[in-house]
């Protein structure tokens, strides 16, 4: 199972925000290239990048320092946030980024989805972020009636090569990812599930590795930004 330590990018800062509420961002790093290569220096296999303003906007805002962090990481890297077009996934896929998320398309637009995984295989994941149950985009601001699970179906045959669950109440909130609900969406598709929020201990990532169900991986930010979650340690662990 993959740890994605993950930088989420507000106004060129690395920040976490508590339950997706971007007035209650705590900045961790003022130079996310520097969080990058520490990340990376302490071992980490890829990298997980949210373009916080970027997903309420609709198009890329952080655009600098996502490219600056291409630039210097010798790690893939995956990024979600402002995606919504092919141009903007192809522009992003040229300079480098290993995997594009797209999360308000898969609702709004689930065809540029499936014609992005067939002209990118292996390069196109999609970012299911739920309260409740139930699908929330644009930035997590706007909530819908569909079902996570309901939405991880239609996708069954696109070719994706991974889905993103993240809880959006427990995301930031240090209280523990939500096994359950990540371990029903990884049992009912049969595409690579990320487990993502709530992560908060090397006891997290363990209870998702034995969830009962086949997870690619999990992402951690404030965590590991906090030190509750030392990042060589989970490495060894989660290899082991």
């Amino acid at each position: 199972m993959i740890l994605y330590p993950a930088i989420d990018l507000k106004d060129g800062q690395a920040v976490r925000l508590y339950k997706g509420e971007m007035d209650q961002a705590t900045v961790f790093n003022d130079d996310p290239v520097a969080q990058a290569m520490a990340f990376q220096n302490a071992g980490c296999e890829w990298l997980h990048l949210v373009d916080l303003n970027g997903a309420f906007a609709g198009t890329p805002v952080n655009g600098g320092a996502v490219t600056a962090i291409l630039d210097q990481a010798k790690v893939p890297a995956q990024l979600g946030g402002g995606i919504r077009d092919m141009a903007t996934i192809e522009a992003w896929l040229s300079k480098g980024l290993a995997r594009v998320i797209l999360g308000t398309v898969a609702v709004e637009d689930p065809d540029l989805v499936r014609t992005a995984a067939k002209a990118f295989p292996g390069q196109v994941a999609v970012g299911l972020d739920a309260r409740d149950g139930r699908v929330a985009t644009r930035g997590w601001a706007e909530e819908t009636d569909i079902q996570v699970i309901d939405l991880a179906r239609k996708f069954e045959d696109a070719g994706i090569a991974a889905i993103i669950y993240t809880d959006i109440n427990r995301d930031g909130a240090m209280q523990g990812p939500n096994i359950p609900a990540t371990a029903a969406l990884a049992n009912a598709v049969s595409i690579p599930i990320i487990a993502s929020g709530g992560v908060s201990s090397i006891d997290d990532l363990i209870a998702l590795k034995n969830c009962g169900a086949p997870l690619n991986g999990a992402i951690s930010g404030r965590a590991l930004y906090d030190g509750a979650i030392d990042l060589p340690s989970a490495l060894s662990v989660l290899k082991a």
